[in-house]
């Protein structure tokens, strides 16, 4: 069953907008009394997306001037990082948009995202619109439907843009594929933009988007939320329901929101969340708890930092430091802070992740290693995943998903103590765009392509919900992020104390990516 969201708006079109509408709808004149484009455009899509969804129910802007600021945008700054593949043609988008506001204009009942501009992660099928997953397997690949969360956000009233850049397959936090290339860090373009949410979250801090969605098995949508300063939701495990082709065996892997601002990500999250008949492990409860009042008291509560997991985790020099520095935003809400960790074999848990995941990752793509043809074109992180899972007895799968469990239960039981646990969402600051993954950190081999990431995959063993949030920047303006983490189910309370952190942490947060200072000169 699809969410609906019925709401009719009473308010009419002043006439400046109407004049507006008209000047967008035939080329963006100018008219005297209105903005000049170019600014009024630069002023549009620093809103945030609460701010531009009442500002086009109210009639204060129309859907076609949204649609083309952002377009506008785009062209502006996509060449430079790549975020944003598969652009469908101004013309037919304005259409639709035009369509947006006569259902305004006829007073219809709208949307909560009613004519917002949406780039879907190229990890989701979209109808109508290229589905490549980033392989050169699935290059020409045309989607014949929606898969859940697409006709959600259909439903939800967005207008479908394109898509956003994704590593091939969506395998490894780094975003670069042989079919579209690499996404570039928003705030430095020689540097990686994180994944495989990378072209989502430098499409949201570059302004070429009001929402994203993202997806997350081992950091997709933390790491590349913290490396370009905005806001990334990996929920608990059946909070939003995926389309997947084995409905009773959920991967790790989930679906969440991506967003500038926390109310920005509690109002895309009230639109995934919630159950479909076609995810039978889907959660009951909707998605209508996300758009209750978010402010709440932090004082008192009790929040632990794991640091290095007591040495057992290496970080590039200055990650820690930057992060134990925003710490001092939930003390100042009058949180209590200590490091302290789950009691439980780092790498007993590690080494059971990378099994499973080669079990699951793996079997999802093993008809394309057993065709010859297919196995070539496959990169070899892919290789690595399925031939994990070859390696692996039915019996081998049970002993790794109970030391999971085992995971997970120390770690319930360690939230018997604490209300949250931080941590970074990386272990380096964003890398050269042009390396594959970081073979070494502080002098420690990485000996997978995703071991670099283990403390954020050590998260994702427990399923628990994790919220990135900023941390600052380094000396060479650099981002970083923490990630907020709740017990299992306890996604509205990571929301409340991101809230407050944001709010506490404002004017540190608040440095904008060079290229939208060049945007706005040029």
């Amino acid at each position: 069953m699809e969410p609906s969201f019925p709401e009719t708006i009473e308010p009419e079109f002043d006439r400046r907008t109407l004049l507006s509408l008209v000047a967008f709808a035939i080329g963006g004149a100018s008219i005297p009394g209105i903005a000049h484009a170019a600014d009024r455009s630069s002023d549009i899509v620093g809103m945030d997306a609460v701010s531009l969804r009442d500002a086009i129910r109210a009639r204060k802007l129309s859907c076609v001037e949204v649609m083309n600021a952002y377009l506008d945008q785009i062209g502006a700054l996509n060449p430079t990082v790549n975020a944003i593949v598969s652009l469908q043609d101004r013309a037919g988008l304005v259409k639709q948009a035009e369509a947006r506001d006569a259902q305004i204009f006829r007073k219809d009942a709208v949307s909560p995202l009613h004519g917002l501009p949406h780039a879907a992660k190229d990890l989701v099928a979209v109808a109508g619109l290229p589905f490549t997953a980033g392989s050169p397997i699935f290059k020409d690949r045309i989607a014949k439907a929606d898969a859940v969360q697409a006709a959600r956000l259909r439903d939800a009233g967005v207008v479908f843009i394109g898509k956003t850049n994704t590593p091939e397959l969506g395998l490894g936090s780094h975003t670069f594929n042989p079919v579209f290339g690499a996404t570039r860090n928003a705030y430095d373009p020689s540097k990686s933009a994180g994944g495989s949410s990378g072209g989502a979250a430098v499409g949201l801090a570059l302004h070429m988007l009001p929402l994203a969605d993202g997806s997350d098995y081992g950091g997709s949508l933390r790491n590349p939320a913290g490396w370009n300063n905005v806001y990334g939701f990996r929920t608990s495990i059946g909070r939003v329901p995926a389309t997947a082709r084995d409905v009773w065996l959920p991967t790790m892997g989930v679906t969440g929101p991506m967003a500038r601002n926390v109310r920005d990500l509690a109002l895309l999250l009230a639109v995934q969340a919630g159950y479909d008949a076609g995810s039978p492990l889907s959660m009951e409860s909707g998605g209508g708890q996300f758009q209750q009042p978010l402010h709440a008291e932090m004082k008192g509560k009790r929040i632990a930092w794991a640091g290095d997991f007591n040495g057992a985790i290496p970080y590039e020099a200055g990650v820690l430091d930057l992060c134990r520095n925003a710490l001092k935003s939930f003390e100042d809400l009058g949180c209590h802070v200590e490091e302290a960790c789950p009691v439980y074999p780092v790498d007993k848990a590690w080494n059971s992740f990378v099994k499973l995941r080669g079990w699951q990752q793996g079997g999802g793509i093993v008809d394309l290693y057993n065709d010859p043809a297919r196995r070539a074109l496959l990169k070899p992180e892919a290789v690595y995943e399925v031939e994990q899972g070859l390696g692996l007895s039915a019996f081998d799968v049970t002993a790794h998903s109970v030391i999971r469990s085992e995971w997970s239960e120390a770690v319930r039981t360690f939230f018997q103590r604490y209300d949250f646990w931080i941590m970074p969402t990386a272990q380096t600051f964003p890398f050269d765009v042009d390396q594959r993954w970081p073979s070494e950190i502080a002098g420690h081999k990485m000996n997978t392509y995703h071991e670099w990431m283990k403390a954020v995959c050590l998260l994702t063993m427990s399923g628990c919900p994790a919220l990135a949030a900023p941390a600052g920047f380094a000396s060479n303006g650099l981002p970083m992020g923490i990630q907020i983490i709740a017990p299992v189910h306890a996604e509205i309370e990571c929301l409340r104390l991101a809230l407050a952190y944001e709010a506490a942490s404002q004017t540190r947060l608040s440095r904008l990516p060079p290229l939208l200072g060049r945007a706005r000169r040029t």
